[in-house]
Order: structure tokens, then C-alpha cells, then sequence
């Protein structure tokens, strides 16, 4: 094969790869924001949570019992 012709598959191929490549990232994108979000309603759920329970000291902030 010529030198032309072997660089034109290569460039195929790289092609291929970045458009691979950027749809990978493109749906991780997605699921990161969407983690992110269930992460943050999470993080408020619990700190409802515990501003509803009858202690005034957050859990977070209270000592194990083996101390």
C-alpha cells in the first residue's frame, strides 16, 4: 500500500476513536450530574434528618461510644 493510502487509515481510525471517545464522555457527563444531584439531596435529606431528631448535638459532631 502507498504512504497515502496508509495515512488515510490511520486518520479513519483516529477518527473513529475520537468520536468513540467523546460519546463515552458526553453520557459520563450525564451521570455524573445526575449523581451529583441524588448525592445532594441525599446530603439534605440526612441533615433534615438530623435537625429533626431530639438531640441539639449534630450526629456527625458526637463521639463514638467507645471513647
Amino acid at each position: 500500500m502507498s504512504d497515502q493510502t496508509n495515512l488515510e487509515e490511520q486518520l479513519a481510525h483516529l477518527t473513529r476513536t475520537v468520536d468513540d471517545l467523546s460519546d463515552i464522555i458526553a453520557r459520563q457527563e450525564g451521570e455524573i450530574s445526575k449523581l451529583t444531584y441524588r448525592v445532594s439531596m441525599l446530603m439534605e435529606r440526612e441533615a433534615s434528618r438530623e435537625m429533626d431528631t431530639s438531640s441539639s448535638i449534630p450526629l456527625a459532631d458526637q463521639r463514638p461510644p467507645h471513647y
